[in-house]
This record gives structure tokens, C-alpha cells and sequence, in this order.
């Protein structure tokens, strides 16, 4: 029976949440006048992943800017037209236009047929998912993968400011290969593939289950023992594995 429901960024959002206090010394802690105390910080972390936890519509340029570059990447893989934005190459002016979500963004042309190079044959935004068990019950983790390879699972980021092993502390690259060999595949390499679109980096990570699965497993029920606590605020039940039909 499975008790709970997570998706592999939704972990990824506890733990912003739990290391809000490392974030804020990182960008406020030397400033003499914060826009913002630390406990004022610590509370808006809280309610957005409250807020994530019972998907509540929010509106962010910059993660629709990363979803809309996702999507050229894969269009240009696929040999496809988006069903999801509208797409336009501009070959001669060197760019590719994206509208999406009242947003216009305009991609570097040269950029764009680089990464679809680069990931070249992969299987674009697959979805894969796995059994977590811990002492709390069976939790089922899944997400889709950006881009899958042969031998690698690779996740297409873009940011405004990049500094070295950014993405350590995630869990994309420990979730979705110890989903991937639950099911038989047998690919234990991720890769982050950022850019501002000036630039571009990666981060390779290696799964290794006997290393990383009890800090999944650690992970899963610290964010359980979360939701114990707050179960009152959260009208989302599907996270307790829970379909809203199924509820009189």
C-alpha cells in the first residue's frame, strides 16, 4: 500500500526549506540593511513549499523561461511542433522565439541547436517512478526525466547565475536513477546540463545505492515527519497517496 506521493523536485523543495537559515547567511548575511530578516525568509520558504505541496498556481518568468528553452530542446530532438507554446526560428536575426504563459522569450539560435545536438537519439520527458520503503510506510517517488541516453540521464537547467556544483544538494540525481533500476534499467550516471545562455556547464553525479539510497530513504521521512506536523495546511491529498475521488 503506498502511504505517500512524492515528485523528485517536490524533495528537492524540503530541502531548500530546511537549509533556508545556510540560503539566507549566503545572500543576506553580510549585508548591514537585509530587505528581510532571517525568520521573515524561513517563513516565506515555508509557505511556498506549502503552497507547492497543495499546487497552488503561482507565476515565475524564470521557471517558465527554463520550461519554454526544455521544450525547443526537445521540439528540435523530436522533429516535432510544441502542442504546449509557440515556437519560432528566426535562423537569419540568430534566434528561436517562445511565447508561453504571456511571456516572450527569444533563445540564442546557435545555443539551441547545440544542446539538441548534444543530446541527440535521447528519449525526451520520460516518466519514470519507484517504490522508497521506510518506517512509515511505502512512498512512491517519480518525475520525468528531461533527456534520456543510453547510458546517462541528463537534466536540462537554465539559470541567472551559476556557481560550481550548484545542484550537489539535489535529488533529481539520486530519484530518478534508483527509479530507473527498480525497473530493470540499468543507468546510474545523471547529468546537469546548465546555461545562462551565455555559458553553459555540467555536473555528472554517480548513483550508488548503497551510499545513496539510505539518505533517500533519511530524506523521505524527514519530509513525512513534515507533513505529519503540518497536515492540517496541506488540501492536497494526493501527497499521502490519497486521489481526491477517493475522498466523500
Amino acid at each position: 500500500m503506498i502511504r505517500f506521493q512524492f515528485y523528485a523536485t517536490l524533495l528537492d523543495g524540503f530541502e531548500g526549506y530546511i537549509n533556508s537559515s545556510r540560503t539566507y547567511q549566503e545572500y543576506w548575511g553580510f549585508s548591514e540593511n537585509p530587505s528581510k530578516t532571517e525568520e521573515e525568509f524561513e517563513q516565506e520558504q515555508f509557505q511556498g513549499l506549502i503552497d507547492r505541496i497543495n499546487r497552488v498556481p503561482f507565476s515565475s518568468e524564470a521557471a517558465d523561461k527554463g520550461t519554454a528553452f526544455n521544450e525547443v530542446i526537445d521540439c528540435i530532438i523530436d522533429n516535432r511542433t510544441s502542442d504546449k507554446m509557440i515556437i519560432k526560428s528566426y535562423k537569419e536575426s540568430g534566434f528561436i522565439a517562445v511565447q508561453y504563459n504571456g511571456h516572450l522569450f527569444n533563445f540564442p539560435f546557435d545555443l539551441c541547436i547545440e544542446f539538441a545536438k548534444y543530446f541527440k537519439g535521447a528519449l525526451t520527458q520520460q516518466f519514470t517512478e519507484g517504490i522508497v520503503q521506510t518506517k512509515y510506510g511505502a512512498v512512491r517517488v517519480y518525475g520525468y526525466l528531461d533527456e534520456l541516453l543510453p547510458f546517462k540521464v541528463a537534466d536540462i537547467k537554465t539559470t541567472g547565475k551559476y556557481s560550481a556544483f550548484k545542484y550537489k544538494n539535489g535529488w533529481q540525481h539520486i530519484v530518478y536513477p534508483f527509479c530507473l533500476q527498480q525497473n530493470g534499467i540499468d543507468i546510474s550516471e545523471f547529468e546537469y546540463t546548465v546555461t545562462d545562455f551565455k555559458n553553459t556547464w555540467t555536473e555528472l553525479y554517480v548513483y550508488n545505492e548503497e551510499r545513496d539510497l539510505p539518505k533517500l530513504v533519511q530524506h523521505c521521512e524527514r519530509f513525512i515527519e513534515f507533513l505529519e506536523l503540518n497536515r492540517d495546511k496541506i488540501t492536497d491529498l494526493k501527497i499521502f497517496g490519497i486521489d481526491k475521488s477517493e475522498v466523500a
